[in-house]
C-alpha cells in the first residue's frame, strides 16, 4: 500500500468515526429531552430551519433574513426558557450517564415501581403497620387474585400504604401485583405446612412462605409486632432485611429480568426464546 492509500484510509476512517460520534451525541441529545417541552422546541427549530433553506433556494431575501435573526436571537432564548433541560443534560453529561446505556421505559416504569413499594415499606415499617405484598413472575397467581378485591391500580407509594391502614377494608389480606400494577387486594394465601417454621412468625409470614412454595414470586412481609422486613422466595425466608438488602432484591428480581427481556426484544427474540 503506497503512502498517498494510507493517507486516503485513514481520512476515510476519520470521516466515519467522525460521522458515528456526531450520531451518537444527537441520539443521546433525543433521549435526554424526551418526553419534555424540549420535544416542541425541536420541532419548531426544524421548521425554521426548512423555511430558511426554502427562503435561501428560492431567493425570497426578506423572508431569509427574517429566520436569520430568528435563528441568531433564538439561540438565547432557548438558553434562558429551557434552562432545566439543559441543565439535566449537563448532569448527566457529569455523572457519565451521558454516554451510558440508555434506560428502556420498561425499566423507568419498574424502577419507579421499586420505588414506591420502598417508600411504602419504609413507612409501615416505621409505623409498624402489617403488611403483605406478594410480586408475581412468571408462574400465574389468578387463583388467588379471585380470593381478593380487583383494583388493576398503578402501583403509588400511597395507595400501597393506605391499604394496609389498620380497620380499612383492604387492610385484611395480601396485595398481589403484576408488573407495575396493583391487580388485587385483601386477597388470602395458602399457609406454609412447613413443619421447621418459627413458632413466633404469624400468619403472614406463613402465607408468604406458603405462596412461596407453590409459585415463584417475590412476597415482601412487614411485622405488626416488630415492624421488621422479611421477604420470602422459593420456599426461603430472609429476614429482618434493612432497606439496603431490600432493594438489592428488588432490583435483581424485578429490574434484571426487565433488562433481560428488553435485550432479548431488542435482538429479535423474545421471552421464551
Amino acid at each position: 500500500m503506497f503512502p498517498g492509500e494510507d493517507f486516503q484510509f485513514l481520512n476515510i476512517l476519520g470521516a466515519v468515526v467522525d460521522i458515528a460520534l456526531v450520531a451518537y451525541v444527537i441520539y443521546k441529545l433525543i433521549t435526554v429531552i424526551r418526553g419534555t417541552r424540549a420535544v416542541q422546541l425541536v420541532k419548531g427549530i426544524t421548521v425554521i430551519l426548512i423555511v430558511w433553506f426554502l427562503s435561501s433556494f428560492f431567493g425570497l431575501r426578506t423572508l431569509q433574513w427574517i429566520m436569520s435573526q430568528a435563528v441568531t436571537y433564538g439561540l438565547l432564548a432557548i438558553i434562558i426558557i429551557f434552562q432545566p433541560e439543559l441543565r439535566r443534560a449537563l448532569e448527566q453529561l457529569g455523572r457519565g450517564r451521558f454516554f451510558g446505556r440508555s434506560s428502556t421505559p420498561e425499566e423507568e416504569n419498574t424502577m419507579k415501581t421499586i420505588e414506591a413499594i420502598m417508600k411504602s415499606i419504609k413507612y409501615m415499617a416505621k409505623r409498624r403497620i402489617g403488611a403483605l405484598i406478594s410480586i408475581e413472575k412468571e408462574t400465574g397467581m389468578n387463583d388467588y387474585v379471585e380470593t381478593g378485591i380487583p383494583m388493576h391500580a398503578a402501583v403509588t407509594s400511597e395507595l400501597l400504604i393506605n391499604t394496609f391502614i389498620p380497620n380499612t377494608p383492604l387492610h385484611d389480606g395480601a396485595v398481589i401485583m403484576r408488573g407495575n400494577e396493583i391487580v388485587a387486594a385483601a386477597c388470602y394465601l395458602p399457609l406454609s405446612e412447613n413443619p421447621f417454621i418459627s413458632k413466633e412468625l404469624g400468619t403472614r409470614h406463613r402465607a408468604a412462605l406458603g405462596i412461596s412454595e407453590v409459585t415463584d414470586s417475590i412476597t415482601i412481609i412487614v411485622s405488626e409486632e416488630t415492624g421488621s422486613i422479611s421477604v420470602t422466595k422459593n420456599g426461603d425466608l430472609h429476614r429482618d432485611l434493612d432497606e439496603e438488602r431490600l432493594r438489592a432484591m428488588l432490583e435483581r428480581e424485578l429490574l434484571e429480568e426487565v433488562k433481560s427481556t428488553s435485550g432479548l426484544w431488542q435482538w429479535g427474540g423474545s421471552k421464551n426464546g
